[in-house]
């Protein structure tokens, strides 16, 4: 079962991780069958699609692409209604090789983190409903990713971090040119995106708030790989991110890993 390589077993209820709400109880889990996986896609169309105007192609309001059946699905159900309200879709090493790579390498040439891939777990298409959008949800959905990199004893963490194109890219440039000062990759480290955004052609100069995902990644201890790439589907830019375990900020480690 997917909730086992969590560290989850349906016999032992007390090892979910659990908070309270306003809305009731917080569950956070792995997707079990194809019923939740689609309750998490459905989530996904509601966020991206509806509410933030992506290019999904979908004739039953599901986000839904080839790497979903090779991934596992972290989920956060409330209590009450026993709806899906958060989700993260997770790909580890040996997915990865199943689905021919990770998602990250359609947007950048990742071939520099080639030594890492078999301790590296890829996130992605996190998202949470919109009345649940607080740190103790953003939390929660870390707590389940660290338990399950810890579970399986994977050491390092990448996804893209996305920032909205729609007044066309001055506020992406602005943001990575105040991140890369601070929190830029070692050059062993650094992706190159296949379709950059033209930085130099950008406002780089703006006063700019980082977005919530991506100043949470970089509070727990991560670096910003390199340069943004566009993805036009989404229209956003996105910041290839990586966090290794070891640099985790203890604070977090501390209550993570506990």
């Amino acid at each position: 079962m997917l909730t086992e390589s969590l560290g989850f077993s349906e016999s032992n209820e007390q090892s979910l991780i659990t908070t309270p709400s306003e809305h009731g109880k917080l569950i956070v889990s792995l997707a079990r069958d194809k019923n939740e996986v689609a309750e998490a896609q459905h989530l996904r169309y509601k966020v991206f699609a509806e509410e933030m105007g992506a290019n999904i192609q979908s004739k039953n309001a599901l986000d839904q692409d080839g790497f979903d059946v090779f991934c596992d699905h972290l989920i956060i159900r409330e209590s009450i209604n026993n709806k899906v309200v958060g989700t993260y879709r997770i790909l580890n090493p040996k997915m990865a090789n199943e689905a021919g790579g990770y998602y990250s390498a359609g947007e950048f040439d990742i071939s520099r983190l080639q030594p890492l891939f078999d301790r590296t777990v890829e996130v992605g298409r996190a998202c949470v409903h919109p009345d649940y959008r607080n740190g103790g949800t953003i939390t929660m959905l870390w707590a389940g990713l660290a338990k399950y990199m810890q579970a399986n004893k994977y050491e390092y963490m990448i996804g893209c971090g996305s920032v909205g194109m729609s007044d066309g890219g001055h506020v992406a440039a602005s943001l990575y040119k105040q991140l890369s000062a601070k929190y830029l990759a070692p050059s062993e480290y650094r992706v190159f995106p296949h379709c950059a955004l033209p930085l130099e052609a950008l406002n780089q100069e703006l006063s700019v708030s980082c977005p919530p995902l991506i100043k949470g990644y970089l509070r727990l201890g991560a670096y910003i790989c390199g340069e943004p790439a566009w993805d036009p589907d989404f229209n956003t830019a996105d910041m290839l991110v990586m966090l290794p375990l070891s640099r985790m900020n203890k604070r977090y480690a501390d209550h993570f890993f506990k």
